[in-house]
């Protein structure tokens, strides 16, 4: 009976890794409509012509309908061969992406336009209300409000008084 025990409680410990490595999360304000128009503006405005790319840096905000977008530089990357049909927004330095009810920082974020999803890596930190979530990854559709955090995701739940 000692050694079921002790069998129990490793196995507890051992399965607490895998459940921390990702967990799934739902957005319930971190969605957008993502055929509304971006909007960007910043202090300064780099264009290239030759390679299809436009970077705004300093104080960027960017938003889409009630989602907004924070960073030092974000860089517009164009669909191959359309160069009026945005692909991608690349955010670098103190990114922040927010909601009515939610909001996510990160090193960088990846906004792919056409797929309505928005990857943030480098220490995230999400916040829903009371609760707070960290890892290294997360991916957010936007079109759905799901999500996954993943790399050591570290996660502080308030439960509900009455």
């Amino acid at each position: 009976m000692r050694s079921l025990a002790s069998f129990l409680i490793l196995s507890a410990f051992l399965l607490i890794p895998a459940i921390t490595q990702a967990q799934q999360v739902t957005f319930g304000g971190i969605r957008a409509d993502t055929k509304a128009p971006v909007e960007i503006t910043a202090d300064k405005l780099n264009v290239n012509q030759e390679s299809g790319k436009a970077v705004f840096s300093g104080n960027v905000l960017v938003g889409q309908g009630t989602m907004r977008l924070k960073a030092e530089q974000v860089e517009v990357q164009y669909a191959k061969g359309d160069r009026t049909k945005i692909s991608q927004l690349v955010a670098t330095g103190g990114v922040t992406l927010v909601s009515e009810t939610e909001a996510a920082e990160a090193q960088q974020a990846v906004y792919d336009v056409p797929a309505g999803t928005v990857v943030l890596t480098g220490n995230v930190l999400l916040t829903q209300g009371e609760n707070v979530m960290s890892g290294n990854w997360l991916n957010v559709d936007l079109r759905t409000g799901s999500g996954q955090m993943d790399g050591r995701v570290r996660t502080i739940l308030k439960p509900g008084t009455k």
